[in-house]
């Protein structure tokens, strides 16, 4: 059975150094320096946009929209448009190390999906693999709900030698992220229907705690590897914090005066 290295580390103040960390996470796999690993945290409120969102003339306003609602506005590592993550969901980052990432890139996508939905289905919810209509941030590896709601997206980036899978599991807070994305989509210019936001506490009638469905995501992933509990080592918080420095001296040099 492979090995994979699972980390459960959080940093819900601090949404950027989670996206460092993950893309550290991910160049160093891809380098050898680090085994397989997997990240499943608890994210804060936070509006993850993808990059064709922050190339779009209404980037700023849709910003601007998640901070007026509360959440912060960070770019996401994986592909796809805006998505929501807050105290209700549960992230995962998932960093693959492979000479030749684009041949398995649905075969990835594949695992992941069918995983995620094999959890939710352990909480009686009749979860699907595939895309919802009008669901936000569309993609054919979405898991839903009887075919209606979207319970769990999934996104995909790959750097030389390796991949990164990124997704965000919603146990509750359906209607939250409706409420958020409403206005953010609108100033994207993005159409979709508000009530294909669902969670998996209104898909089985109780309210399931986000550590539940991160013990039954976890379950599903020891059936498959040889799981290995570890800690983010010094390295990778370094690199991840100078990466963000380097962004900020950046973002510093663009801004006009």
């Amino acid at each position: 059975m492979e090995r994979l290295r699972l980390i459960r580390h959080s940093f819900p103040d601090r949404p950027e150094l989670g996206t460092a960390i993950s893309e550290t996470i991910l160049r160093r796999v891809s380098a050898g320096e680090l085994p397989p690993t997997v990240r499943i945290h608890r994210p804060g409120n936070e509006v993850a946009f993808g990059r064709q969102d922050v190339a779009s003339p209404g980037y700023e306003a849709a910003a601007e929209a998640a901070r007026a609602g509360g959440f912060a506005a960070v770019e996401r590592l994986a592909g796809g448009r805006a998505a929501v993550f807050h105290q209700g969901t549960i992230a995962i980052a998932r960093a693959y190390a492979d000479p030749q990432p684009p041949k398995r890139t649905y075969a990835r996508f594949e695992e992941m999906a069918d995983l995620i939905a094999a959890a939710l289905r352990t909480f009686g919810a009749d979860a699907r693999v595939g895309e919802v209509p009008g669901e936000y941030c569309p993609g054919a590896y979405s898991v839903n709900a009887r075919g209606k709601t979207k319970l769990a997206g999934i996104g995909q980036r790959m750097i030389r030698g390796g991949a990164h899978l990124g997704g965000v599991i919603v146990a509750s807070g359906g209607r939250e992220i409706a409420r958020v994305l409403e206005p953010v989509y609108r100033a994207l210019e993005l159409d979709w229907d508000p009530a294909t936001s669902g969670s998996v506490s209104e898909e089985v009638g109780r309210e399931v705690d986000p550590g539940e469905v991160e013990e039954a995501v976890i379950a599903e992933l020891a059936k498959r590897y040889e799981l290995v509990d570890a800690e983010l080592d010094e390295e990778t918080l370094h690199a991840a914090a100078q990466m963000m420095r380097g962004r900020s001296a950046s973002e510093a040099e663009e801004r006009p005066v």
